[in-house]
């Protein structure tokens, strides 16, 4: 019984393996018809470059705040592209301490916090609670 499943499990194992039809064929380069690039001494950059295909792109950054005890970068840029469907998509964003921050219209947004959520949000943060095992006022 059990050279019966180690040549089964063999079996499916070669199956598994056996390349794939319809691999899709290596994709052709795009040429990139426009770029500019700028690297400083003080740590600013900018760039932009437009390839054939219509996909532009450009941004400028400069030293910025990290992490905590860190030092980042703080940068500014856009892109577009033409998407399946025809339509140019555009998204600007911002990265820096605070992340990856995009914006396009085509991006969803979140939906705005409730009147009395934002509220508690608000003062949560003037009335902070005080640390683990600190005596508290009251009690």
């Amino acid at each position: 019984m059990r050279p019966t499943l180690l040549v089964l499990v063999c079996v499916v194992a070669a199956a598994s393996a056996r390349p794939q039809r319809g691999a899709p064929a290596a994709a052709e380069p795009i040429a990139i018809v426009n770029l500019q690039s700028e690297v400083n001494l003080d740590g600013t950059f900018s760039y932009t470059y437009e390839s054939a295909n219509g996909i532009k792109a450009e941004a400028r950054g400069q030293p910025g705040q990290g992490p905590p005890g860190e030092e980042g970068e703080s940068v500014q840029g856009s892109f577009s592209y033409v998407g399946d469907d025809g339509q140019t998509y555009s998204v600007t964003y911002t990265a820096d301490e605070n992340g990856f921050v995009p914006a396009g219209a085509h991006l969803p947004t979140p939906p705005p916090i409730p009147e009395a959520i934002q509220r508690a949000l608000e003062f949560n943060e003037k009335n902070p609670e005080p640390e683990e095992g600190a005596p508290r006022k009251g009690r």
